[in-house]
């Protein structure tokens, strides 16, 4: 593609106490629901919200239209207006309302840093050899495919060549497209494995979406949908799970912190003399009984463990970290052998079609529960992470209350649907089975709202107060 400008990057300047009983009252008297409401339960997020999921070429297309309207109302080369509205992250309301502020066409480019073709200013065969200030052209001339980058996006020279190689032109159209995705605020890849869909948002206050691929994730961070936590919250949770889950249990064993500066000092010698490493300290202490060194007249009296305030306190810390930590793994381990739930329970739907007159619409109440399963136990797992951060207090006694509940009801009904079908229509017919699961994952769904609208009117109220760590 042809192109009379380049990008000049020189200047980057419910209530708690709910009774489960009177809620299981209240859903019995919907007896067999309809297909149509079977139905209804299974629509996704996405349909509801005005969400789009948007495959490749969908996108190429958009992308393509965007650059055909803004090329007809600047009036400059395709080629350009891509470079611009890269720099506007294709924004074409910025980039418009930019156009019209500026008195002309140059001082338009000029603020967008994309200056005129350098092969036309000055002796143009001179400039021609010139490498690009954003790429080498030597470079990716001799290694096409690996050379193409994000930068590469905005150049000039890349644009007017890559017509040339195949491979090159291949690598750059995704690059620009992954560009075009990852620039546009109302638009994200599906984190999904293997997924390579994009959902387009209609609302910049749309937080959890759906692609076609069932995977449910914050449109705003793009990490799985996790609430009740919020993105920053999650952010914290993730890291502090990379700092500490690794080499907590080591430190534990391993390590103590120095009694003056308390700095953490490892032993790396038989001699239980110490002295603290750190420039601002070099404190002398006895490994064993923590005390100083100078006054320490007969080490067997330090046989008699004495625990220091501070040990006491980094290791109560680190009980807490383990306590929520190893909860939320469970549940997220849990999560992964959901896959093997989906395939039994399928299993189980195909038998009851064989030895009953039910249809495979009518058998969906069995898909639904490990649905509603899935949800609450992904719930469970961030609402553990959430709990680590909030301090003691009443918002968080009900909080754990409504957590117990939910915890309780969860692995209830992932018993129940664990059961040898067999087994439960030798004391079950179909009728009262597809009531008995539909009650139960009623229930799971009515004590995960009652925890999430806790959890909501708290942060409207401002009730909420977290721990630093």
């Amino acid at each position: 593609m042809d192109s009379d400008y380049y990008y000049d990057c020189s200047d980057d300047g419910y209530e708690a106490s709910s009774s489960g009983n009177e809620c299981k009252e209240k859903m019995s008297d919907n007896e067999d629901d309809d297909i149509a409401m079977e139905e209804e339960d299974q629509d996704s997020p996405q349909a509801s919200s005005g969400n789009v999921v948007l495959t490749r070429d969908e996108l190429q297309q958009e992308m393509n239209d965007m650059i055909k309207e803004a090329t007809e109302i600047v009036e400059i080369s395709p080629g350009a207006i891509r470079i611009l509205l890269n720099h506007y992250k294709w924004n074409m309301e910025n980039l418009l309302e930019k156009f019209y502020e500026c008195s002309n066409l140059d001082t338009f480019l000029q603020r967008a840093r994309v200056n005129p073709d350098p092969a036309k200013l000055g002796d143009g065969k001179e400039r021609r050899k010139a490498e690009c200030d954003i790429c080498c052209r030597s470079s990716w001339t001799a290694h096409p495919s690996s050379s193409v980058s994000t930068r590469t996006a905005s150049c000039w020279h890349f644009m007017t060549l890559t017509g040339k190689n195949n491979v090159v032109k291949k690598a750059f159209s995704r690059l620009t497209l992954n560009n075009f995705v990852e620039s546009n605020r109302k638009l994200r890849w599906c984190p999904g494995t293997g997924c390579e869909m994009a959902v387009k948002v209609t609302s910049d206050q749309t937080r959890a979406v759906e692609c076609t691929c069932k995977c449910r994730f914050c449109f705003e961070c793009g990490k799985e949908w996790h609430e009740p936590m919020d993105c920053a919250l999650l952010r914290k949770w993730l890291q502090k799970c990379v700092d500490d889950s690794e080499t907590s249990n080591w430190i534990s064993a391993n390590t103590k912190d120095c009694p003056k500066c308390h700095t953490t000092i490892e032993k790396n010698g038989g001699c239980n003399h110490m002295t603290c490493k750190s420039p601002a300290c070099t404190y002398e202490f006895c490994w064993i009984c923590m005390g100083d060194w100078k006054a320490h007249k007969d080490a067997y009296n330090c046989s008699r463990y004495v625990e220091s305030g501070t040990v006491k306190d980094s290791r109560a810390a680190l009980e807490k970290y383990l306590h929520y930590y190893n909860r939320y793994m469970n549940h997220q381990n849990s999560l992964k052998l959901e896959n093997k739930l989906y395939d039994s329970v399928r299993a189980k739907m195909d038998l009851m079609q064989r030895v009953s007159t039910m249809s495979w619409v009518e058998v969906q109440f069995l898909l639904k529960a490990v649905d509603v399963l899935s949800e609450c136990r992904r719930t469970l797992m961030f609402a553990y992470a959430f709990a680590y951060y909030v301090k003691q207090g009443n918002e968080l006694f009900i909080f754990e209350d409504n957590q117990r509940d939910l915890e309780i009801a969860t692995e209830q009904l992932s018993g129940f649907l664990e059961q040898d079908l067999d087994q439960i229509l030798q004391t079950e017919n179909m009728v009262t089975l597809k009531q008995k699961v539909q009650d139960k994952y009623r229930y799971v769904e009515h004590r995960r709202n009652v925890l999430l609208n806790h959890c909501t009117e708290g942060a409207e109220r401002d009730a909420w107060q977290f721990n630093n760590y």
